[in-house]
Order: structure tokens, then C-alpha cells, then sequence
């Protein structure tokens, strides 16, 4: 008897550093193959047990794909298939096959705490999956996880880095991911209703065979010490993921910040998802958040496109600070991960509508780019390094970042309450350049405020763990800005928010000083209401900023 015992870990969500929630267990699968017939089943100790007769080994592999129907689902609507579905692709895993789902078929989902692990090109097609998440085992347990062969290992005799540092002293076997943590140093120390003590100074970049780090994502921190750094071999094929029409019925757990993650986690670099399509259903008046359907983490050069997303109904709680907080829940995460670009991708609900949260947010990463999305908003919370949103339409949260490198946005209509909101409670920085390119502005989508480009707030009094920047250069080319529904009193928009109102004269001292804005460059901006782009409500503050209008 042949057999192969694979080992699975479910990953926890995208806001486990600061949320602090538990990681799944570890899950084990066993594959043998006799001249039984070929059947899944699982034993007392909740293993999922494969045995593959071996005429279908032969069938199988000559074929070069494998269904889910030929592991026993049923795709009914009514079954559950989330073994039948796991068994296929670890079979698919050993044998480096296909995994396609009939296009008629329709695969219910249960709550059964149990991943279904992708290795090897996968075609959804026109198949429904319906994941149902009203009686989940694990909150934490993804349905799918596409997953790497390839293992990280520990890194031995680096013990200091520089931020943008050239080159590490290393021998790699290819291509790798570094990512390295020092837990004696706390960055993003959170201010406001949901204020915490930080997380661990953690990067992430790729190195090639011979230690050279890819200037493209430099190192943004200095390590005077390392307390953890592993390499990750990055695969050299593309692995594509392609259609699928998935539906969430959503919890309704209490509402507070029990994260579920119950969908397709990306852990492995060099894949493309094309033509998902992902709807929720059952959202009540209350539930818990989710981390994300798609959640891209520990990985590079993943690319979504032509996909169709949701977001979530927002819900509250007591926040940290004690005061009732909206929670943040997303259809889209990013975390620990580097070019990663999402194309020609929409949402299905209206990105102006405040009762559906913004459909994505991000941490730790490099690179990130929407080419051609309608979605609610672009979000960056623990610090993105280059951004790029290009032919795009964001909704009514609007772009929300901070972190560092050259952020663009081009060719793009921005419907949030400011051009770009540099996040508050992470300090409003942004270590860079901000360039934008014929784009056009519609404050508050709409409605009646005082509008203004660059949004933030930043008393100078609170320690968020690092310096907090402006941009030291902002480029405008070419921006309409409809403020045609003004309110009364409306003395045109301004470059900068009032960021401390407090901050009148030189009497205010920041104990943790801000450094602002060196110049803005303005070229061909358009204003509907006739009025004249002012520099702020705050113009002590800003009073050393060069407006350069020529």
C-alpha cells in the first residue's frame, strides 16, 4: 500500500497582530491508493482519509484533470462537499493535476473546519459555491488556502539590517521572501477608539539567489536587532485560479472583533485569480467582521482581475478606548505581501453607500496596485511602501493610507470626503511623494462640505512608535474638483485639512514635532464652484509649505 500524509495549516486572519486572534489547528490528511474502490471519509480524530483505487490513479493522471464529482460531491446545493472538494486538490497536489468543478454543479459549503489546500491550476468555471458561515467550527479555518510546495526556513547570521540597505549576506537557492521581526521595537502604536500598543517592527522584501534586495520594495526600517527572519523560495510558475461564483451566507455571531476568515487565502507567490465573483447573503442587524474573502498574505506577485466583489454590512462595538466603534470588515485583504495588483475588479454593492464598510484593507506591504476597480475604497493601515490607483472610481471612504514611498493616482474619480486621507490614528504620515494625475474630485460624493484634498489629523502629542511625515512633495496635475454642491459660507476648498486646529501660533509645542509638507506643485487644477483652492483652515500650520502655481 502507497500513501502520502500531508500536513495542512489553516491561517489566521489578516488582523491577527492587532486584533490578536487564535490561529487555526494543525489539520493532516492521508492519501493511499489499493484496489478498493476509490472513496473519502473521516476517521475519529477528524482526518480526512483518501483512498484512490488505483484504476483511477491511471485514469486520472492520463487524464491530467480531476472533478470534484470524482471524490463523491455532489453538488447539489444541500450536500456538503468540503471534503470531497479538499480531497480532490490534495490528490491534485501529489499528482501535479487539474482541479475543475462542473459548470452546473453547485457546491454547498458547511462550517466543517476543514481547508481545501490549492497547489495546481484550478478552474471554478460557472460552478456556484455556497458557504455557509451561520455554524462554523473555526472562524479562522479558510475554505481554501493556495499554498506554496516550496517551505520557509530560518535565516542564520544576519543579525542587524538597514532600511534600504543593498544587499544581505546570504546564499539563497532562488528568489526569496525575507521577512524579518524585531519584537524589542513597537511601530504603529494606534491613537483613537481603537488605540493599542503596537505591533512588532516587521518587513517584508525579496532577495535574489545571491542576497540582492529588489530596490523596487526597499527595507523601511532599521534592525539593530532581529528577533525572527525566515526566507520563503518564491515559485517560479504561475499558478491560475479562474472563475467561480461564491456566496457567503454571513454570520450572525455577536458583534465584536472575532474576525471570520472563510474564504480563499493566497500564501503563495506567482498567482492569478481571474473571473471570481463573490455575493453575500443573510447580513442581519448584527454579526461579526470579516477579514477578508480574498486575503493575499506572505507572498509577491499575485494579480486579481476581472473580479467581482462585495462588501460587508458595517457593525459596531465597544471599541478598546471604550466608546462605541464602527468594525472594520472586508471582502479584500492584503497583508505582509508585495505587487500585488487588483484589475478591471468591481463591487456588486453601491460604493457610495455608508451601511457597507470599504471593501479592502492592508498591512505591511509593498507595491500595491487597482488598475481600472469601482470599489469603495483603498485602504493602507500598518503602512504601505508605492501605491499605485490608476483608471479607477472609489466610493465614499475614498483613499486612506499611510506609509511610505511614492504614492500615484491617475486618470481616476475620487468620491471620499478628501482627495486623500492620510489616517489619523496611525499618525497621518507618509514618508514620500504623492502625485496626482488628471483625476477628478468629488467631495463627499456629493454633498454639501467644505472640501479638502489632503486630509489628516496630528496633535504632535501622542507616540506612534516612529516620525510622522507629510508628504515632502505633492505633484497635482491635472485635477477637477466638483464642489458644486458647497454649503453656505463656503469659502472654496483647500489643500490641506485643518490637522490640529489647536496649533495656532508658535506657543503649541509637539512633544512628538510633525514633519510637514515641503512643497506642492499645482498645475491645471479646475474648481465647479468658482472659488479659488486655499491653502487650509489652518494656515499657521502649513505657512512654511511652497505652493509652486507656475
Amino acid at each position: 500500500m502507497k500513501y502520502l500524509r500531508l500536513f495542512l495549516l489553516s491561517f489566521s486572519p489578516l488582523f491577527t497582530m492587532a486584533q490578536g486572534q487564535p490561529t487555526a489547528p494543525l489539520e493532516n490528511v492521508v492519501i493511499t491508493s489499493d484496489g478498493k474502490k476509490t472513496e473519502v471519509r473521516t476517521n475519529e480524530k477528524g482526518e480526512l482519509i483518501i483512498n484512490v483505487s488505483k484504476k483511477d490513479v491511471q485514469k486520472f493522471k492520463a487524464r491530467g484533470v480531476v472533478r470534484y464529482r470524482d471524490f463523491g460531491a455532489r453538488g447539489n446545493g444541500k450536500t456538503d462537499d468540503i471534503d470531497a472538494i479538499a480531497a480532490t486538490h490534495a490528490f491534485a497536489n501529489q499528482h501535479k493535476l487539474q482541479v475543475k468543478a462542473d459548470d452546473n454543479a453547485s457546491y454547498y459549503i458547511s462550517g466543517k473546519n476543514r481547508t481545501a489546500v490549492i497547489q495546481t491550476d484550478t478552474d471554478f468555471g460557472k460552478a456556484q459555491f455556497i458557504i455557509d458561515d451561520t455554524g462554523v467550527e473555526d472562524r479562522t479555518a479558510q475554505v481554501f488556502l493556495v499554498s506554496s510546495s516550496l517551505q520557509a526556513y530560518k535565516l542564520e547570521g544576519i543579525s542587524s539590517l538597514k532600511r534600504n540597505q543593498k544587499k544581505i549576506d546570504v546564499s539563497l537557492p532562488g528568489t526569496c521572501i525575507i521577512t524579518v521581526t524585531d519584537s524589542n521595537v513597537k511601530r504603529y502604536i494606534r491613537f483613537g477608539a481603537n488605540q493599542n500598543n503596537g505591533a512588532s517592527q516587521t518587513d517584508i522584501f525579496i532577495v535574489d539567489k545571491d542576497g540582492n534586495v529588489d530596490m523596487n520594495a526597499p527595507i523601511i526600517w532599521d534592525f539593530d536587532q532581529i528577533t525572527d527572519i525566515t526566507a520563503l523560495p518564491i515559485d517560479k510558475d504561475t499558478l491560475t485560479i479562474t472563475g467561480g461564483r461564491f456566496t457567503t451566507i454571513a454570520n450572525n455571531a455577536e458583534s465584536k472583533y472575532t474576525y471570520y476568515n472563510r474564504g480563499i487565502a493566497i500564501k503563495r507567490s506567482n498567482v492569478v485569480v481571474k473571473g471570481l465573483e463573490h455575493r453575500v447573503t443573510g447580513e442581519g442587524d448584527h454579526g461579526a467582521p470579516y477579514g477578508g474573502f480574498l486575503l493575499v498574505s506572505d507572498c509577491s506577485y499575485v494579480t486579481v482581475r476581472d473580479a467581482i466583489l462585495t462588501g460587508h454590512k458595517v457593525y459596531e462595538t465597544i471599541g478598546r478606548a471604550g466608546v462605541t466603534v464602527s468594525m472594520g470588515t472586508y471582502d479584500l485583504s492584503v497583508n505582509r505581501a508585495l505587487n500585488v495588483s487588483f484589475v478591471n475588479c468591481r463591487q456588486t454593492n453601491d460604493i457610495n453607500d455608508s451601511r457597507y464598510w470599504g471593501i479592502m484593507g492592508s498591512n505591511y506591504s509593498k507595491n500595491l496596485l487597482y488598475d481600472g476597480c469601482v470599489f469603495s475604497r483603498f485602504d493602507a493601515h500598518m503602512g504601505v511602501a508605492n501605491a499605485t490607483i490608476r483608471n479607477s472610481t472609489l466610493g465614499h471612504q475614498g483613499i486612506n493610507a499611510i506609509g511610505s514611498g511614492i504614492f500615484t493616482v491617475e486618470n481616476t474619480t475620487i468620491r471620499g470626503r478628501s482627495l486623500v486621507n492620510l489616517r489619523s490614528d496611525y499618525g497621518s504620515t507618509w514618508q514620500g511623494e504623492l502625485l496626482i494625475r488628471n483625476c477628478t474630485f468629488i467631495p463627499a460624493g456629493g454633498k454639501p462640505i467644505s472640501a479638502s484634498l489632503i486630509g489628516g489629523s496630528y496633535s504632535g502629542q501622542h507616540d506612534f512608535g516612529y516620525t510622522c511625515y507629510m508628504p515632502e512633495r505633492i505633484t497635482i496635475e491635472g485635477l477637477r474638483i466638483d464642489d458644486s454642491k458647497h454649503p453656505e459660507a463656503y469659502n472654496g476648498p483647500a489643500i490641506f485639512g485643518n490637522f490640529n486646529a489647536d496649533m495656532k501660533d508658535d506657543s503649541y509645542v509637539e512633544k512628538y514635532p510633525y514633519v510637514r509638507t515641503r512643497e506642492v506643485i499645482l498645475r491645471n487644477v479646475t474648481i465647479a464652484s468658482g472659488q479659488s483652492l486655499r491653502l487650509s483652515d489652518n494656515p499657521f500650520m502649513f505657512k512654511d509649505v511652497k505652493v509652486d502655481t507656475e
